[in-house]
């Protein structure tokens, strides 16, 4: 039952969610896989490592995709990291080296960082900043 209360609360979190918060969500949620892969990979789960670092990879591929580079000055270059970051995750998942995975830990968190504070300066809500990561 509390299952499918919280799925329906994410939801509709979700589904009413402005751009700006639903990036910063989907940031939230790559750190979030990126530690869970790293606390994997010291207690050597590789099939939670596994889990966890394909989902953050499948993130990373959702944010090239959506990613429309052409539209503003530093777009090629944001694609060109969110490439690198996909590559290290890649190596990080396949070599199980728990180093790559906190190397893509401290991008990813500077990463959901920045786009927290540029949804906070381009108007969006306060409770932005009150998101906390991972959730």
């Amino acid at each position: 039952m509390m299952t499918t209360a919280r799925a329906t609360y994410m939801d509709a979190s979700v589904a009413t969610a402005s751009p700006a918060r639903l990036l910063v969500m989907l940031f939230d949620r790559l750190v979030l896989d990126v530690q869970r892969g790293l606390e994997a990979q010291h207690r050597r789960d590789l099939e939670e490592v596994h889990r966890q670092l394909t989902h953050a990879q499948r993130i990373v591929l959702e944010l090239r995709v959506s990613l429309k580079a052409d539209e503003f000055d530093g777009g090629p270059r944001l694609d060109s990291l969110y490439a690198f970051l996909y590559r290290r995750l890649v190596e990080a998942n396949v070599r199980k080296d728990a180093t790559i995975t906190d190397e893509c830990l401290g991008l990813v968190s500077v990463l959901a960082d920045t786009w927290r504070e540029a949804a906070l300066e381009s108007g969006g809500s306060p409770a932005l900043a009150t998101l906390k990561k991972g959730a």
